[in-house]
């Protein structure tokens, strides 16, 4: 069979479901996985017991944290093998160039002369030198390969190297150059501690946004071991230093907008010294996947990727002493860190000062505001903003950075007080300076725990597998589960606010059942189930069936989106379809997928325009989908048969014609479907015809209900999508010829033994009458022998008088019992043109 698929946009099935799952659903469906890198090295600093990459493997993916691959993260490029500590002896400039200089640089074994161009060479100096043979890597694509060369006639054996020669950053002012205690011919990794790591790559699904830190996968790890392990070990965090607070520095903060953030803390540090950072620091970045940029910045990478929850530094002397974190005015604009200019909304979130925005709020730092190699005081905030708001302004903007992946899923409201300590503490560690102000911490409404029972009989039923009560609770408690009470049966819980996937009893089975593994739930061994024999309609196969009809026809199934623009129906549609019944996302992933679709032809419009724009002009489509309205505060849905076609009515050929198709075309398709469904016989065609998407058309009925509409579509809708050519559309209602199934009575009979007889009519009829017309009254006439009633010919203009045609009908007799003689078909006949003659006012033309 021929059954191809034309896609213009991908059909997602959860849409069809969206209206029926729980807000929690509604808020995650929308997302997809995204990969999230986890550190080898340092997620075992969490652990308490070794695990090696494919330990860890089997356990993630056990407890739910699947697993996508593994990734062996050289710090660097092929190693720095070949780069070595040196020292230089001499320089002196070159003789053939003003801006070279001839060095002589000592490896720790022989001295060797090296021409360098960087402006910071100096005499005394410990560098790194790529030796002869060494192969360096300032771009992982293209290698670059020390060889003896003769620059300006002057021989150099290697090259002193700038930070982004070596892949360990972006910095080219001048040579790397190293602490005066650097030991002279100590290889480069040695030197950096450089040490290869292994990248677990997790497919993070958007409920697991504790998993956004290297602690939340910790946490599961941990929870695991105690329950294979039946221990009770705690995820310890890393310890930090109190500091002296000196309060030299004060900067007013104002939250005007409290409930796109809903927490706020901020904290000065003055005296720092922005640098390159240390190399733990680099190499715990690097290994997933970030490079170091300065010591302040990767600070604030740095603890996103361990702990889960975003910071920003600002610039101190740019934020010039007031903070304040509103929404944007319309049309207010920024410059982003990637030196774009932005239009923001009044409904994007930002941080300003006085003079204007230094950052969009939880999604891209403000260009103005970022700290550099001169920022000697920075302004460093930790935040909770509204998840649906971040992720409203990601989407407008077409920005999905490292901090919109966790504002718009939620951070850990209570862990922001350590994280910001954390980084202050490590950003005096390793950037020097004093804590200038208290940290301020705005939090004007607590977030309080959900509180859940859970009962210990109906997590064994779920379950199918008793599991001591013992193991429940210290698995619970492994993932910070706070058990407020406990009774025989039962638990009293207060979820952690992290968890924004568990609030139901449900929710805390699964919890519980993924840590102690899914593996170890016997299957039973016996499995029961009762066969109810009955005639009852394959609804799915019967769809099949019709697909299979119109593919032979030569149709083309789409499959389009169930949510769309809603300016269709507010700029296009008319009484039948309106703005009010729409049935509104609440967190749509844009404007063009805001509303559920209410009808199904703009859609198939837009896959006709997408074709002819490529040269595909000659379109035949078909589709089951559903649509959607909410009318009177109801929920509606209404699976359909969308069928449309536009162009040429055959495919190009040698031996085809140019003929168009038409609304008979489209009609003799829709006969097609409803003879295969065995109710051609039921349906009445009713030309009273209102819908403002078709210029006209018919409404198809069976007794009285409606189950569709035929016609062509207006001009003005065709040239809204841009659609050249005529477009017809049959829309019908798939739920009510399902329904009408129960009217169609198969019979059967015998083949007839005896010949058909056939007599034809010429008729001269006034132009408004119908063949329907004469078809009905001749069937009155007779509805034993007169068995089907054509049309064969028809006739306008030159030689008829005005306001008249001429059709050619065909009637066909037949006796199922015997032959039939002339006498009986012409008194039948001559009974047909009297009731034409009298009640259509028929003349029989010779």
């Amino acid at each position: 069979k021929k059954h191809s698929i034309s896609f213009n946009k991908i059909h997602c099935e959860f849409t069809d479901l969206l209206v029926n799952f729980s807000s929690k659903i509604l808020n995650f469906a929308t997302h997809f996985t995204k990969n999230m890198k986890i550190s080898h090295s340092w997620l075992s600093e969490y652990l308490t017991e070794a695990k090696s990459p494919q330990e860890l493997d089997q356990i993630l993916t056990d407890t739910g944290l699947e697993v996508e691959g593994f990734e062996t993260v050289e710090m660097v490029k092929g190693g720095l093998t070949g780069v070595i500590v040196a020292e230089i002896m001499s320089c002196e400039k070159h003789p053939n160039a003003d801006r070279l200089n001839v060095t002589l640089v000592n490896t720790g074994k022989e001295t060797l002369q090296v021409v360098c161009g960087a402006p910071n060479v100096a005499v005394g100096q410990k560098v790194l030198l790529a030796t002869v043979g060494t192969t360096l890597y300032p771009t992982p694509n293209e290698p670059l390969k020390m060889k003896v060369s003769k620059i300006r006639d002057v021989e150099s054996h290697g090259m002193l190297c700038a930070e982004d020669e070596l892949g360990l950053g972006k910095g080219h002012e001048g040579i790397l150059v190293l602490d005066s205690n650097a030991q002279v011919g100590t290889s480069a990794a040695e030197y950096l501690e450089l040490e290869n790591d292994t990248c677990i790559e997790i497919g993070l699904t958007p409920n697991r946004a504790d998993a956004m830190g290297h602690i939340g996968v910790a946490r599961d790890v941990i929870a695991y071991l105690n329950c294979k392990n039946n221990t009770h070990i705690k995820l310890k965090l890393k310890q930090v230093s109190e500091h002296l607070v000196t309060e030299k520095v004060k900067i007013e903060v104002e939250i005007q907008d409290k409930e796109r953030c809903q927490r706020y803390m901020a904290v000065s540090i003055s005296g720092i010294e922005v640098k390159p950072s240390p190399a733990w620091l680099q190499n715990k970045l690097r290994a997933v996947g970030i490079s170091p940029i300065n010591n302040i910045v990767d600070v604030t990478n740095f603890v996103m990727r361990d702990l889960g929850t975003p910071l920003h530094a600002f610039d101190a002397k740019f934020v010039n002493g007031n903070v304040i974190v509103r929404t944007a005015h319309e049309k207010e604009k920024i410059t982003t860190l990637d030196g774009l200019e932005r239009e923001l909304s009044s409904e994007d979130l930002v941080i300003a000062n006085l003079n204007g925005p230094m950052c969009i709020a939880g999604v891209f730092g403000g260009k103005n505001s970022v700290v550099n190699e001169n920022t000697k005081e920075i302004f460093l905030e930790a935040a909770y903003f509204q998840p649906v708001s971040i992720r409203k302004t990601a989407k407008r903007l077409g920005l999905s950075t490292d901090a919109s992946f966790r504002f718009e899923r939620g951070v850990d409201v209570d862990l922001l007080p350590y994280s910001i300590s954390r980084a202050v503490d490590l950003i005096i560690q390793i950037a020097g300076g004093e804590v200038s102000s208290k940290t301020q911490d705005f939090y004007f409404k607590t977030i309080e725990k959900r509180k859940v029972e859970f009962r210990f009989e109906r997590c064994n039923t779920i379950i199918g597998s008793v599991i001591p009560k013992e193991t429940i609770k210290n698995i619970l408690t492994s993932l910070d589960f706070e058990i407020v009470s406990e009774l025989a049966n039962s638990l009293q819980l207060l979820v952690p606010n992290y968890r924004i996937d568990v609030d139901r009893e449900i929710d805390v089975i699964e919890e519980i059942l993924r840590i102690y593994g899914f593996n170890k739930v016997a299957l039973p061994e016996k499995l029961n189930t009762s066969l109810v024999i009955s005639a009852k309609l394959d609804i799915e196969r019967l769809g099949v069936n019709i697909s299979e009809v119109l593919a032979g026809m030569g149709l083309n199934e789409i499959l389009n989106n169930s949510l769309t623009s809603p300016v269709y129906v507010e700029k296009l549609a008319g009484e039948n379809l309106k703005s009010e019944f729409n049935v509104v996302m609440l967190n749509p992933l844009s404007q063009d997928l805001a509303v559920m679709r209410q009808s199904m032809v703009f859609q198939a419009l837009e896959n006709i325009s997408h074709n002819q724009n490529r040269q595909n002009s000659d379109v035949k489509l078909f589709e089951f989908g559903k649509i959607y309205q909410k009318i009177d505060g109801q929920y509606k849905e209404n699976k359909r048969l969308l069928i449309a076609i536009s162009g040429r009515k055959e495919e190009e050929s040698w031996n085809s014609t140019n003929e168009k198709v038409s609304f008979y075309t489209l009609k003799g398709i829709v006969s097609s479907v409803l003879e295969r469904l065995g109710l051609s016989s039921l349906v009445q065609e009713n030309a009273n015809f209102s819908n403002e998407i078709f210029s006209d058309g018919l409404t198809l009925n069976i007794l009285k209900n409606t189950i569709g509409e035929i016609g062509w579509v207006t001009p003005a809708i065709r040239k809204h999508f841009g659609v050249k050519s005529d477009v017809y559309i049959a829309d019908l209602n798939w739920d009510a010829l399902i329904d009408s199934l129960k009217f169609a009575k198969t019979q059967y009979k015998e083949l007839p033994k005896f010949f058909e007889v056939r007599r034809d009519f010429s008729l001269l009829l006034n132009r408004s009458v119908k063949f329907d017309s004469v078809q009905q009254l001749s069937q009155k006439i007779d509805k034993k022998i007169l068995k089907r009633i054509g049309l064969f010919d028809v006739y306008e203009g030159k030689n008829l008088p005005e306001g008249k045609k001429s059709y050619a009908v065909s009637f066909i007799f037949q006796d199922p019992e015997q032959t039939l003689k002339d006498t009986q078909v012409d008194g039948i006949m001559e009974k047909i043109k009297t009731q034409l003659q009298s009640e259509l006012g028929a003349e029989l033309r010779s």
